[in-house]
Order: C-alpha cells, then sequence, then structure tokens
C-alpha cells in the first residue's frame, strides 16, 4: 500500500479553501482519495473586485495570513504536493497578478491565475461515476462567486462547456450587464440541450451543497426541481439573520445562497431538468485529483 498527501488551494471569489487529502493506491486498484481536512476562509474578494476592480489592502493582508496559515498547516499534515488555483475575482483584478507576487515572495506558495475554461475542465475531472448512466445526458453546473461554469455531455462524452460571468457575490451587487448574461446562458442552455432527452442537473458549489445537507437527502440520491424551487422561495421569505439564526448558515453564505439557488432552479428550466444531483465535489478536489493523475 502507498499513501501520497496532497493538497489543493482554491482561491474563490467568496471563500478560500485547503483541501487536504490522503490518495491511497494498492497494485491493480483504483486509487481511494480521502479527505484529511478542509479549511474554509471567509475572504470575499469578488466583493472588491467586481466593484473596484481591484483587490484591496486589507484583503490582500487577509490573504496572506491564510496563504502563511496554510502553508504551516501542509506542513504539519507532511504533504508532498499542493497546487493552488485562483478563479475570476483574482483573473478580473487589475492588481491580481502583484497580489500573486506579493504572496509568492512573503509565502512562497505558487498561485496559478485560471481562465473559466481550465477551471471548468479541473471540476469536471472529480470521480463522477456513481453518478452519471452512460446512456443520460446531463448538464453540469459549478455556481462560484464570481462564474459560473457549465458544461453538456451525453452518453459519457462532453458536447460543449462555457463559463459565465454569473456568480453569486457578483449578483449580489446590482448591474446592468448581468441580465445579458442572464440571456445568454439561457440561449446557450437550449441550444446545447435542445436534441437531448432525459437531462438531468449534477450541481457543485458551497451553495447547493449546503441546500442539499438541508434536505437530509441520501447522498447519491437527486434533489428535485419542486423541491429546489420550493427551497428558494422559503429561503427568500426568511431575513438575513434568520438564515443565520434558524438554518445555521454562516454569514457569509446567507446572502449568497439565494442567488445560487436561482441560477440552478433557471439551469434546469432551460435544460428541462426535472432533477439535480449534488455530489459534494468542487475546485479543490479537482486539484487534487490533477495532481495526482499530473494533468496540472
Amino acid at each position: 500500500m502507498k499513501i501520497e498527501k496532497l493538497a489543493g488551494i482554491d482561491i474563490g471569489s467568496n471563500a478560500i479553501r485547503l483541501l487536504v487529502a490522503n490518495v491511497i493506491t494498492e497494485k491493480n486498484e483504483t486509487p481511494i482519495f480521502k479527505k484529511s481536512a478542509l479549511v474554509r476562509v471567509p475572504i470575499r474578494l469578488g466583493a472588491d473586485t467586481f466593484i473596484k476592480g481591484i483587490i484591496s489592502e486589507e484583503n490582500k493582508n487577509r490573504m496572506l495570513k491564510a496563504m502563511e496559515a496554510f502553508k504551516l498547516l501542509m506542513e504539519v499534515h507532511g504533504i508532498q504536493k499542493y497546487k493552488a488555483c485562483a478563479t475570476s475575482a483574482m483573473r478580473e483584478a487589475k492588481n491580481g497578478t502583484q497580489v500573486v507576487t506579493e504572496i509568492l515572495d512573503n509565502t512562497g506558495i505558487k498561485i496559478d491565475i485560471i481562465d473559466g475554461k481550465k477551471e471548468a475542465a479541473i471540476i469536471f475531472s472529480t470521480d463522477l461515476t456513481n453518478i452519471i448512466k452512460s446512456d443520460k445526458s446531463y448538464v453540469y453546473v459549478d455556481v462560484g462567486g464570481g462564474s459560473t461554469e457549465i458544461t453538456v455531455f451525453s452518453k459519457g462524452k462532453i458536447i460543449n462547456s462555457k463559463s459565465f460571468k454569473l456568480g453569486t457575490v457578483r449578483l449580489l451587487n446590482k448591474n446592468k450587464s448581468n441580465k445579458d448574461i442572464w440571456e445568454n446562458m439561457e440561449v446557450w442552455i437550449k441550444a446545447n440541450t435542445q436534441n437531448l432527452t432525459k437531462v438531468s442537473l449534477i450541481g457543485s458549489g458551497g451553495n447547493i451543497n449546503k441546500i442539499f445537507k438541508l434536505s437530509g437527502t441520501l447522498l447519491g440520491k437527486p434533489l428535485s426541481y419542486i423541491y429546489l424551487k420550493a427551497q428558494y422561495h422559503f429561503l427568500k421569505q426568511m431575513t438575513y439573520d434568520e438564515r443565520i439564526s434558524e438554518l445555521g448558515l454562516n454569514p457569509d453564505r446567507a446572502d449568497v445562497i439565494i442567488p445560487a439557488t436561482k441560477i440552478y432552479l433557471f439551469a434546469m428550466k432551460w435544460s428541462g431538468a426535472k432533477k439535480i444531483f449534488v455530489p459534494k465535489i468542487g475546485l479543490a478536489d479537482g486539484i487534487v485529483k490533477s495532481l495526482y493523475f499530473n494533468k496540472l
């Protein structure tokens, strides 16, 4: 038996995550990826970028401290290999590369700013064999703070993939351009699913994971469109404070969960999907798997 210790750092628009995983391999056996630790820090970089166009000094310093902490945690866990990837907030910030350089100089942690297509490919590389049926069609939707990555695939083959500048943090800030992006997403989803039958959604991201957890549904079983729509209206009628006190949501989750649910609902409506599977995976999981298979 061989055990490798790998880590993935996901620098998103709403939060930064460190995933520590043990990869267990035995001769002639499929490797097992076992989560050892997951640390989430609510640094909302998108609140800077999507309004001011830059990462603020305050959030840059918070990022520096988070990376210093992550470096120490990786040392304690005995991490052999890691990868840090930053998404839409960092790639749109005018000082994004400057912040990346400063973090490298101060902590030794190298951050790659990846585009939407690369982000979608990394997330999609996670194991979905327990959900995907070879004769069915799926729309994979990953909703982040700054963007939504969508991949349409049928009979095990990718048909098309696209990144939309429509994310939860971005939607909190009313913007006229959002209307055009909603329309573009609708046209794209309908065009890429019009010849498919029995379409299901696969949802990834912290918000759909939370909704799935609140539902009490068994892992591997889907949520229905009717349930998700009812949950959306239920969440909307609650105040921000009630979502924290009564549902136990984190303060940085209690506001973005509503626009996130809206994106999943529209994706289901436009694709004709009646159910959504929630495998509880994300970019950090994809980074670890891509690291192991030398795809990064």
